[in-house]
């Protein structure tokens, strides 16, 4: 074995599969062909999907227009198309109603944002001489005074369409009103936006290179910070049901960025950039909620790598890579999936500004029945509130349909609502502001009492926890504990020895006369070459003694005095030599194992710094 960790995952093997077929004669069979995609230099994706139609920003004279085509027309498209005409400039941006698949709306460089409805049984391929009908809008919706550069429908409430422009605003649009509601104002440009579920708070990067948490129906930001450093462009888009936001831009030095954001606490990503690679394209984000899972689509590349987002990290995954270059790159909704063939993702990539190829993100498996545990419950086409209610200030997340009855050939079927739903989206009033720790629980109030009571006994409070140095010295003490004893005749005096040393001191002020200490100095040193004298011994006359309760004071000192002459007389220089190299000997030992045990808590904390 190679020791290697391999992170598990069921999206592992995720695999980008191409659905074109070319070659020198044959026309390009699964993909989109004779299309004219529009050349504007604004930063958009240019193309937009849902599971029945997609829309194409076109190159049109006389005059913005896109195009919608119907996605089991594949293949060479007509040279002449019927296109949504109405816009007096080039169309920027174009969006799907997600609880209507025949709704779109668009955003043009004229000032405007019109909503249009595809006609029942819609075609791009008319008979030989009847000349295609362009489609008119079905409503109008003006209010700013620049062009506006992206539309988004409200993910949870029915007909709520935000609209920025270059008039540094937001607008939030009741479309079945035709009029603007709410206005967010920015000090730039708006580079992107992106809705949370439940559709009450909205996250914008703009050109001032900040990121901003709105609290919409209040019109202010409920957190502004600091977001890429570079100039080029920045993406945005929430995660779904998380209380997470992921941000790709550029560094000041260019290179490709992907953030993590608490929307909470937004003053800096989770865990720092994390660096993609040194290429100029901005990078499009586009989020699985189902999956969990990032696709990070980069214009002027065709790679399109994704991750996973597990323990408030993204986890790479794999990498499709392709020779052709793109410049828009639209996703599918879950529900638009072919499930037979374990596909998670589809998506749509411009190629060349003439044709747009599908692309299947496939899980890897042989059974042939439904896969429940890579196809969850996804959001249907119902919504959660109507217009009215959530300008009032109603929030919740849309209902759910299960994939099973779709994959089964029957309609679509709603999950039964749980008694609570579960959602990790935090209302707009908690956002307001920044998170805080949970506060102890406070005492409770004691009431007045008729009976006195003892005291009760505090709780115990948790001390912090000892520094390395205060564990290094418990260790040591510790250690001394378990100190070899050879060197002593008694082991219960060992440990006073250090203390009784220090009284020579006082025998040098009552040592008899040096006369009778030469006389019995060699006698004594015979004695200590043949027994050693062990601390006891050395203690036992050192020690003061107690004074006697009765007798006259001097009938009492002249035996202390006469016991501490006997004792002196045994003591010699020799002795006291011999005692202090023992005790040099056992602390030399001692400082010897001091320095492993704080050699070993070095290694040990180097160890457990590496791990975190």
């Amino acid at each position: 074995m190679s020791g290697r960790f391999v992170r598990s995952s069921k999206y592992r093997h995720v695999f980008g599969r191409p659905t074109r077929k070319v070659c020198n004669t044959q026309l390009r069979e699964q993909c989109y062909d004779n299309i004219r995609i529009s050349k504007n230099a604004w930063d958009t994706n240019l193309v937009k999907a849902n599971p029945t139609y997609l829309s194409v920003n076109w190159e049109a004279s006389g005059g913005g227009a896109f195009a919608v085509i119907p996605l089991n027309e594949k293949g060479r498209l007509p040279d002449q198309l019927p296109l949504f005409r109405g816009h007096k400039a080039v169309v920027l941006d174009t969006d799907w109603n997600p609880f209507d698949d025949s709704l779109i709306a668009s955003g043009s460089d004229d000032g405007k944002a019109f909503i249009w409805r595809v006609p029942e049984d819609f075609t791009l391929r008319t008979e030989e001489k009847e000349e295609p009908k362009d489609v008119a809008p079905v409503k109008q919706l003006s209010g700013h005074s620049r062009k506006v550069g992206h539309v988004l429908f409200n993910p949870a409430a029915a007909n709520v369409l935000a609209t920025s422009s270059g008039d540094y605003t937001v607008k939030l649009w009741d479309v079945e009103a035709g009029s603007p509601r709410l206005t967010l104002k920015h000090t730039d440009i708006v580079q992107s936006l992106s809705w949370s579920a439940n559709g009450s708070l909205l996250v914008t990067t703009s050109r001032d290179k900040k990121l901003r948490i709105w609290d919409v129906r209040q019109e202010a930001p409920a957190h502004v910070a600091p977001g890429h450093a570079g100039a080029k462009n920045s993406r945005v888009t929430w995660l779904g049901e998380h209380d997470r936001v992921a941000t790709t831009g550029f560094s000041k030095m260019s290179d490709r960025q992907l953030g993590l954001w608490d929307i909470r606490d937004p003053k800096e990503p989770v865990g720092g950039f994390q660096m993609l690679d040194a290429i100029s394209g901005v990078c499009m984000p586009f989020w699985d909620d189902s999956t969990k899972c990032l696709y990070l689509a980069g214009k002027g590349d065709g790679n399109i790598r994704y991750f996973e987002y597990e323990h408030d990290k993204f986890e790479y995954l794999s990498e499709y890579k392709s020779g052709d270059p793109q410049r828009g790159v639209a996703f599918l909704p879950k529900r638009g999936v072919n499930m037979h063939e374990n596909e998670v993702m589809r998506a749509f990539k411009t190629v060349n500004d003439s044709y747009i190829e599908p692309i299947s993100f496939i899980v890897p498996r042989r059974a042939e029945v439904f896969q429940g545990d890579i196809y969850p419950p996804v959001v249907g086409t119902k919504p959660a509130m109507s217009a009215a209610e959530w300008f009032e200030g109603a929030e919740g997340l849309p209902p759910k349909i299960d994939l099973e009855s779709v994959y089964e050939g029957e309609g679509p079927t709603e999950m039964a609502p749980t008694s609570k739903p579960v959602s990790r989206v935090p209302s707009s009033s908690t956002l307001l502001s920044p998170a805080k720790k949970e506060p102890e629980p406070a005492p409770s109030k004691r009431e007045p009492e008729l009976v006195k009571k003892p005291p009760q006994p505090s709780p115990a409070l948790r001390s912090p926890p000892p520094s390395m140095k205060e564990q290094t010295s418990s260790i040591a003490a510790l250690a001394s504990k378990f100190d070899d004893k050879e060197d002593s005749s008694s082991g219960e005096d060992d440990t006073s020895s250090f203390e009784e040393v220090a009284k020579p001191v006082e025998r040098h002020q009552s040592r008899p006369p040096e006369k009778h200490t030469q006389n019995t100095e060699p006698e004594a040193i015979t004695r200590k070459l043949s027994s050693p004298i062990s601390p006891t011994k050395l203690a036992a006359p050192i020690s003061p003694s107690k004074p006697a309760s009765s007798g006259p004071p001097a009938s009492s000192s002249q035996p202390l005095s006469a016991g501490l002459s006997a004792s002196l007389d045994q003591i010699t220089l020799q002795d006291i030599k011999t005692l202090l190299e023992t005790q040099s000997r056992t602390i030399l030992g001692q400082s010897e194992k001091i320095a492993l045990l704080t050699e070993e808590v070095d290694r040990l904390k180097n160890t457990l710094g590496d791990r975190m």
